[in-house]
């Protein structure tokens, strides 16, 4: 491999561009992949990901192996410590493979002098791992998540909240959605196991989980658009709306479109327009739409001024996938842990407030609204929906499976879907 392409050194890069400058891991990692190849990628992604994942578990560690921990242009390096530290203690990385690697990373980082140091730490690391472990996995740092959300989904679900970090803190699952448009899941299922790969069935129509990820390349017919990766948990929100043929549909915040195909592999005859407020997210709609050889209406436009993108349009169905914190997908992207605030939770649930009064004016009479989140707060859910009920007079809650009458909350699990909150609100 040559030094400019060492992975370990391009990790520690992005690393710090999302814990020092708050960059989102999810909107960097595409770009440093594209020069790689599939394998050198996936490792890629296995050590950002995994660092932001166990990310106070290694700061303990390094406050415990140094005693002073690296500042300013050396800062680079204590992320690259924390990329060697991650490999040892979670990959297959052989212990010997991960030192050189790890070290020489510090080469192509232009930090040559301090080579020694890095190697010299993770060397200790190795002689006392048993017991530094034993050390830093004491008290609340040892659910890798940070204090105030911690407090919050404590405070929320004293009975399951430590399920919920348990889930949060595993490699998520891989879900897909077979298109029923080409193939019955069984049918799809068929073509996987001839080329020996394995997945289960999910408890929604379409949905079948790979007992390992795979890159898409390898899923029989994807090019052809037989099949879309997508949650099981997100899969639910099209089937709750139970779009039809001819109906016009609103798909709001839809980038980057996996709701907006999934409701054309439900109903290809309805007329659906997709609208996000993110110019550069509505380009992946646009190639998921061609992929799948399909046909939406996609506009640009905020979620609360639906004038300036629908004028005085009405929708027989409207899936509202509102912005939220995000934190009933945390196993998918651990970097939320760290990007996100307490303060963020009261201006969110403020935002979806005004998305929601914007857009029921739009919804007809009979018509149906699912609103939707990948929260597990409260305050974006449940509450959310109850002061929406009180303050409208025509809008009527259907309790869902497993749900109350405001609303049915979807908690990780290891196996199973993200995190997830869906109201289905009926117009009289």
């Amino acid at each position: 491999m040559k030094k400019a392409t060492n992975l370990r050194s391009l990790a520690a890069q992005l690393i710090e561009r999302v814990v020092d400058k708050g960059e989102s891991l999810s909107a960097i990692l595409p770009g440093a992949q594209k020069t790689l190849s599939d394998k050198d990628g996936a490792l890629l992604q296995e050590l950002c990901f995994g660092v932001m994942r166990t990310l106070p578990q290694l700061e303990a560690l390094i406050g415990k192996l140094m005693e002073r921990t690296l500042t300013g242009k050396q800062r680079v390096l204590h992320y690259l410590l924390m990329v060697g530290l991650y490999q040892l203690l979670y990959t297959r990385v052989p212990a010997h493979a991960a030192l050189a690697e790890t070290v020489a990373g510090a080469e192509v980082l232009k930090r040559t002098a301090l080579k020694g140091l890095l190697n010299g730490v993770l060397r200790q690391f190795l002689r006392q791992q048993e017991a530094l472990l034993a050390e830093v996995d004491q008290g609340s740092q040892r659910y890798w998540h940070p204090s105030w959300l911690l407090k919050r989904l404590q405070a929320a679900w004293p009975e399951q909240w430590q399920q919920i970090v348990e889930a949060n803190n595993q490699r998520p699952p891989m879900w897909l959605r077979v298109n029923r448009q080409h193939h019955s899941r069984d049918a799809w299922l068929a073509l996987l196991q001839a080329e020996e790969k394995v997945a289960f069935p999910g408890d929604a129509q379409d949905a079948l989980r790979l007992e390992s990820p795979a890159p898409v390349s390898q899923l029989p017919g994807f090019d052809q658009g037989w099949v879309t990766v997508q949650d099981l948990s997100a899969q639910r929100c099209a089937l709750l709306l139970e779009p039809k043929d001819g109906e016009s549909i609103l798909d709001l915040c839809a980038a980057p479109g996996g709701k907006t195909t999934h409701i054309l592999e439900i109903a290809p005859q309805a007329k659906v327009l997709a609208v996000d407020v993110d110019p550069q997210r509505l380009l992946r709609v646009h190639e998921n739409l061609q992929r799948l050889g399909m046909q939406a209406e996609v506009r640009q436009g905020d979620g609360r001024t639906p004038a300036e993108w629908c004028g005085d349009m009405q929708f027989d169905r409207i899936l509202l996938d509102a912005p939220c914190s995000a934190t009933g997908v945390i196993r998918r992207h651990p970097d939320i842990k760290w990007l996100r605030r307490d303060r963020d939770i009261p201006e969110l649930a403020n935002l979806q407030r005004e998305i929601l009064e914007a857009v029921w004016p739009r919804l007809k009479s009979g018509g149906t609204m699912i609103y939707a989140t990948c929260s597990i707060l409260p305050e974006e859910n449940h509450n959310q929906i109850s002061a929406f009920l009180a303050a409208h007079i025509d809008a009527v809650a259907e309790t869902l499976p497993q749900g109350q009458a405001n609303g049915w909350q979807v908690f990780p699990t290891i196996d199973g879907g993200d995190g997830f909150f869906y109201a289905k609100l009926m117009k009289k």
